[in-house]
């Protein structure tokens, strides 16, 4: 029988209300479900959009082996300060050459096993960025030469181009999952190479709001089109994502499962 690893992944945490809702659940669920390695998309946890050093710090210290982004990453400035030195911290891959940071790292378990993780952002109805595709090629390319276990966080809005990715990869990573939409979609699966998928693992943050925000500022501009200013919301937090389960000798992935629970 086959060793394997389950792996954590951790949907966008947005402000506050998502950073207490990993803090307080993520340890229970840890030792509840044998988690060996937790990736937590942090690119919303300073205030609902941006990362700073505090809530770097906290996430960490509350069990995050590694903080993904996505296209918020630059919205608060200390990033620029913090993110050359903390190598937790990466940044989609496929940002220009010469963008502080990494996009890409290879990890190491307590029990000594090597996880290469890539942050890749997506180009549809998304800011003009370099080709994921082709970047996802040299980071695979790159990283396989230390490890099997392969995963990749995918930060894109479009449900298609999150799938072609998925299918693209498939058989050359463990795992293909995808953020940014902060709703989790009913699609994991394992696809015919070995490649645990799913289109969007949701969010950690106040399950009573709109993506995180407090509803009624958001009302307010859907139906009047006048600027409102999108408050955090703290209603009821709860932690989304998935786990997913590898085997160690290949790389392929044997079972994902969603993963939603509130905070108390």
């Amino acid at each position: 029988m086959q060793d394997k690893i389950r792996i954590l992944f951790v949907g966008d945490v947005v402000g506050k209300p998502g950073r207490r809702a990993f803090a307080g659940i993520y340890p229970g669920l840890k030792e509840r479900e044998k988690i060996d390695f937790s990736v937590v998309n942090a690119e919303n946890a300073a205030g609902g959009s941006g990362i700073t050093g505090k809530v770097v710090s906290q996430l960490l210290s509350a069990g995050a082996d590694v903080l993904t982004a996505g296209d918020h990453i630059w919205r608060k400035k200390e990033i620029f300060s913090i993110i050359g030195e903390e190598r937790r911290i990466i940044r989609p891959a496929n940002f220009p050459p010469g963008t502080p940071g990494r996009g890409s790292g290879i990890f190491t378990t307590c029990d000594g096993l090597k996880i290469g993780v890539i942050n890749l952002l997506g180009r549809v109805f998304m800011n003009p960025i370099d080709c994921p595709f082709r970047q996802c090629d040299r980071e695979i390319e790159e990283i396989s030469r230390n490890t099997r276990i392969i995963v990749v966080d995918f930060h894109a809005e479009a449900t298609s181009e999150k799938v072609a990715m998925g299918y693209y990869c498939d058989g050359r990573i463990s795992a293909l999952i995808g953020t940014h939409t902060h709703i989790p979609t009913a699609d994991e699966r394992i696809l015919p190479g070995g490649t645990a998928y799913i289109t969007d693992i949701g969010m950690t943050a106040a399950s009573r709001s709109v993506l995180g925000r407090e509803i009624e500022p958001v009302l307010k501009n859907f139906t009047t089109r006048l600027p409102a200013y999108f408050t955090v919301s703290g209603e009821r937090p709860v932690l989304q994502g998935v786990i997913v389960e590898i085997e160690e000798s290949t790389g392929k992935a044997v079972s994902i499962r969603r993963v939603s629970e509130e905070h108390k």
